[in-house]
């Protein structure tokens, strides 16, 4: 495992070549958000996938499965985002939001048999960027491990010493704040409804 040291407001293209390669490989990654920091891999890889569900025990089959986007046009290849759906998100994104949505055919075999898909376009320009340098989304869930109490899980410090042995880099962009996404479904995107 290897931490690399970025901000969003200076963004080292050399890390980020370094981390596309390697997700594209299928590594597994911790990268911060614009609320917590997330377990990050090619969305469209399915062992890495997997292995992430492994890692947050986490059953793709009954739990909800969510992408990070670099911006609404990447996303739209994955999301079915009619017009009522474009005007709610346009507004919000980037921000602290997840919306439920509709899935595409893009997405690949782990993410089939799911009729929906949460989309993130983060306020986090290193989140943004990767998922612009992949030239696809990454498949995103908030970092947990057992036993680790809430705070350790906003300190990238504390994140490296727990999972070295689990992910292959953790970006250290300093300590998160610990908020978390709106969380707004818009499968029915006549009828939003907000979950959190």
């Amino acid at each position: 495992m290897r931490t690399l040291k970025m901000y969003p407001t200076s963004i080292n293209m050399q890390f980020i070549d370094v981390l596309v390669q390697a997700l594209k490989n299928g590594a597994v990654i911790v990268m911060p958000t614009d609320t917590r920091y997330a377990f990050a891999c090619d969305a469209l890889n399915n062992r890495a996938v997997e292995r992430v569900c492994r890692l947050k025990d986490i059953d793709p089959r009954k739990h909800p499965l969510s992408i990070v986007c670099s911006e609404l046009s990447q996303a739209s290849e994955y999301a079915r985002i009619d017009n009522r759906a474009f005007a709610i998100v346009k507004g919000t994104l980037p921000g602290k939001y997840t919306y439920i949505l509709p899935t595409t055919p893009g997405l690949p075999k782990v993410f089939k048999g799911r009729r929906e898909v949460g989309l993130r376009i983060p306020d986090n320009s290193i989140a943004r960027e990767l998922a612009r340098q992949l030239g696809n989304p990454l498949m995103t869930t908030t970092v947990a491990w057992n036993g680790a109490d809430e705070e350790d899980t906003l300190l990238p410090e504390s994140i490296a010493l727990a999972l070295e042995h689990d992910v292959d880099f953790v970006i250290d962009a300093g300590d998160s704040d610990g908020s978390l996404s709106a969380i707004v479904d818009l499968t029915d995107s006549a009828n939003p409804v907000v979950i959190r």
